[in-house]
């Protein structure tokens, strides 16, 4: 029989750190600590492996295709968004920890009944990259954490915040692994789900970006759009002066573009242009929680607009959109010098 050595038997791992436990031992670490976001990021963990396994079997559940009806912000809802979108709404309303969220398939507000109240905000996209969904392409979910700031009836006001005051913020990967990706303010942790028991386990700790990558990531199917500035920029990444050029990755899910530069390095970018003053991702739910952990990995994230931090953004309502460049810090840089010039 094969004995224990290092958290073993055989290869079987004995001393896995799941997130449930990794989050719970976060919170030891604060002794004034209730436990209310502990209990929050575990209904979000759930949420995330419910929609893992609609995902997985959307194919043979006739779930590929669109509802027949369009999101907050216009577009087609697909099948898989709107059963994502009531996971999430209801593992969090059940959590008890939650007041409001915001979500990217409703238009307004969702507030929780008073019975159910909690400390926090929830800013979500319950499923990113939806045009990828029927092809097999990497999608995701992505989530902001929040703590209400005020006191009596919970409004809209309440969840106009800047992602500077978030206090947790997470991405969950559904590709060819599910992992999520998560910070609380205390750098980055990757987490794999294991189907054999359920569980997300600790496989990436401390994560950072590399401080240059190889890389950059774009739609560059509206290079024509763009500011004269930026259009030098992409010309430049394809024909350098000196060195090799860039490699150009472009997914078209957020979660999976923006997953790969923090693993590889390089720049994802949604900037403004011509035809969108504001570019096309959501402040809330898209940019403040990916901004957040970029730069919780030694990254940075800007708007373009001078040297503006996506995280210092003050939304103005709840599907505002906000042009976006994110990544390592170097190349961060030789962008804003190009918008600068």
């Amino acid at each position: 029989m094969a004995t224990s050595n290092g958290g073993k038997i055989g290869d079987i791992p004995t001393d896995a750190m799941t997130l449930n436990r990794f989050v719970m031992e976060e919170q030891m670490k604060h002794p004034g600590a209730s436990g209310s976001l502990t209990l929050l990021l575990s209904s979000l963990c759930t949420a995330c492996k419910a929609t893992e396994a609609a995902v997985r079997k959307a194919g043979i559940a006739q779930l590929y295709g669109i509802a027949g009806d369009t999101n907050s912000t216009g577009d087609e809802q697909k099948k898989l968004d709107v059963l994502a979108n009531e996971l999430f709404v209801n593992l969090l309303k059940s959590s008890y920890q939650t007041c409001a969220m915001v979500s990217e398939e409703n238009e307004k507000m969702i507030e929780v009944p008073v019975a159910k109240h909690g400390r926090y905000i929830v800013c979500f996209d319950p499923l990113d990259g939806s045009s990828n969904i029927d092809c097999l392409v990497s999608i995701g979910s992505i989530f902001g954490i929040y703590k209400r700031e005020s006191d009596g009836p919970v409004s809209t006001e309440d969840c106009l915040l800047p992602g500077n005051k978030l206090v947790a913020a997470g991405y969950c990967v559904f590709g060819t692994a599910c992992m999520m990706v998560l910070s609380t303010g205390n750098g980055v942790n990757g987490f794999t789900l294991d189907p054999s028991i359920g569980e997300f386990i600790l496989t990436a700790s401390n994560m950072t970006i590399p401080s240059k990558g190889k890389i950059y990531s774009t739609n560059e199917g509206n290079a024509q759009y763009l500011d004269e500035k930026l259009q030098k920029y992409l010309y430049d990444c394809k024909f350098p002066k000196a060195g090799k050029p860039k490699a150009a990755r472009y997914v078209g899910s957020m979660v999976a573009d923006v997953h790969r530069t923090i693993c590889y390095g390089g720049v994802f970018m949604y900037p403004a242009n011509s035809t969108a003053a504001n570019g096309k991702l959501r402040l809330l739910y898209e940019c403040n929680p990916m901004s957040y952990i970029v730069e919780q990995a030694g990254g940075k994230a800007v708007t373009g607009r001078g040297q503006e931090r996506v995280l210092d953004v003050v939304p103005t309502k709840l599907h505002e959109r906000c042009p976006i460049f994110l990544g390592s810090s170097e190349d961060i840089d030789v962008i804003l010098s190009y918008l600068n010039e």
